[in-house]
């Protein structure tokens, strides 16, 4: 492990496994609001006004960010390329869940929790990409 790559093995590893949890709980998240199941020590975090913007931003945007770093951390990926395919593929299925909530009595469409979330991802794959380009400039 003390190869030039090793430093980026590790970072890998914990990246994807860092992005894979993530990606699980944004999806029970998802699953208990269709559901109308979500615990009350979970809604108090944005039970304030545009609480549920903010928590779309943050969340949204943590997503974005573990999962380009996981896939910027792999060797021979350019980083403004995984970046812009993480944010668009993210952004289509963000939207379709956004539109989905259409179909769930509990859920509420709503154009500007959308915008909240493509700022999200928008920020937190644009910090990706800053921390793997001041790596690369660095070392």
């Amino acid at each position: 492990m003390s190869s030039g790559r090793s430093g980026q093995r590790p970072t890998c590893f914990f990246m994807k496994y860092i992005a894979a949890f993530f990606t699980l709980f944004i999806i029970i998240v998802i699953v208990l609001a269709d559901r109308d199941a979500i615990p009350p020590f979970i809604k108090v975090l944005y039970d304030f006004e545009n609480g549920d913007k903010l928590g779309h931003f943050i969340l949204y945007g943590l997503l974005n960010f573990f999962i380009t770093l996981a896939f910027i951390a792999l060797p021979n990926r350019d980083a403004s390329r995984v970046a812009l395919s993480v944010g668009l593929i993210l952004a289509l299925i963000v939207t379709a869940e956004e539109f989905s909530q259409q179909f769930f009595s509990a859920r509420t469409f709503d154009l500007i929790d959308l915008a909240a979330s493509f700022v999200g991802l928008l920020v937190g794959g644009w910090a990706a990409w800053q921390i793997k380009k001041r790596r690369s400039s660095s070392g």
